[in-house]
């Protein structure tokens, strides 16, 4: 998502109507740094008890999957199918992308291989989650678009290789190890220097900070991959990532709601008391968990009774696997400049 800066004072006429803080934003990168000090204090006082007993993924944790991973997803297809004037206006996209999820995970997968699906996922991960984050340092760096270029695909195929590196570790010997490793290096030095030509064209300091934010992303990922710190490495992209798509989607909702609710989710949570502030964090965080927790053996309640038979992992890997294809496709274009949601999306520093 690329965003284009409305001060404060734009809201003035929009009365109680909240602004998404670029300070705010920029203050989610602090994981980077913490998780750097994790590792030198592991190294250097708990000989190593994190690097051997983290992980390899933060999903491993249902815990961190109910506070960074699903419920983010959850709420992006919440606001999405709630409001029937963007399932309306977006019916054919989720259409045309049922179909194709359906018929390259369905049918593709009785003769494309998993490893070749696997990867295709993992890439399209990888850029949905840098990509979103640069699109919001556009907004405040103002870089051209050749810039703009020359720093993020050198960050999305370093951070492919890392994800690839850190998940598919087990298949991988050391020699192809080593040549990710060597590759990404070089990545990531072409990235320091593109971003050195890049920021002379950069207005503030504050811009620069949020320009180099976004590389320190990437660098961070890699020194803990290369020292096997896979949890952490992957911490670093998934909480700024997933912390930032929640600002959006909580203070879109508020804006759009916080007078007159306008679709059933929140006439209700208004018949009920609950602040309006509060509706989709508790309705995604919520969804998350029943769903992470209960719901393959709900689904296969339902399967032994009448099929006598088990589906494996319906929900965990199917329904959340869907919704997380449909988020990457989706984001997209929902909030690109014009749309529908970005008019109840401001931003002030």
């Amino acid at each position: 998502m690329s965003v284009q800066i409305i001060s404060a004072r734009d809201l003035s006429n929009q009365e109680g109507k909240l602004a998404v803080s670029f300070r705010l934003l920029l203050g989610l990168y602090s994981i980077i740094p913490v998780c750097l000090l994790l590792q030198l204090f592991d190294g250097w006082f708990w000989q190593s008890y994190l690097k051997d007993n983290l992980p390899s993924s933060p999903s491993h944790f249902l815990l961190f999957q109910l506070l960074f991973g699903t419920p983010h997803i959850v709420a992006s297809a919440i606001v999405l199918i709630s409001n029937t004037e963007y399932l309306k206006l977006y019916r054919h996209n989720i259409i045309f992308m049922t179909a194709a999820i359906a018929i390259v995970f369905g049918i593709g997968s009785l003769f494309i291989p998993y490893r070749v699906l696997y990867i295709a996922v993992a890439c399209w991960t990888v850029f949905h989650v840098l990509k979103q984050q640069h699109g919001v340092g556009r907004g405040i760096c103002r870089l051209p678009d050749w810039a703009c270029h020359l720093l993020l695909w050198p960050s999305v195929a370093a951070g492919i290789l890392i994800y690839i590196g850190i998940f598919l570790k087990d298949s991988l010997d050391v020699q192809q190890v080593t040549w990710i490793k060597q590759i990404v290096a070089g990545l990531c030095a072409g990235l320091v220097v593109s971003t050195l030509l890049s920021q002379r064209h950069v207005p503030t300091l504050f811009a620069k900070c949020f320009l180099w934010a976004n590389i320190f992303l990437v660098l961070g990922s890699f020194y803990l991959f290369a020292l096997q710190y896979y949890f952490l490495a992957i911490l670093v992209p998934r909480l700024v990532h997933d912390t930032t798509a929640y600002i959006f989607y909580v203070t879109h909702d508020y804006n759009k709601h916080h007078k007159h609710p306008r679709n059933f989710i929140y006439r209700c949570a208004e018949r009920c008391n609950v602040h309006v502030f509060m509706v989709l964090p508790l309705c995604s965080f919520f969804l998350a968990f029943m769903l992470q927790a209960y719901g393959d053996e709900m689904v296969n309640v339902i399967t032994r009774f009448f099929f006598d038979r088990e589906i494996y992992k319906a929900v965990s890997v199917g329904l959340l696997g869907y919704l997380a294809l449909m988020h990457y496709y989706t984001e997209s274009f929902t909030w690109k400049q014009g749309s529908p949601y970005r008019q109840f999306i401001a931003f002030t520093k």
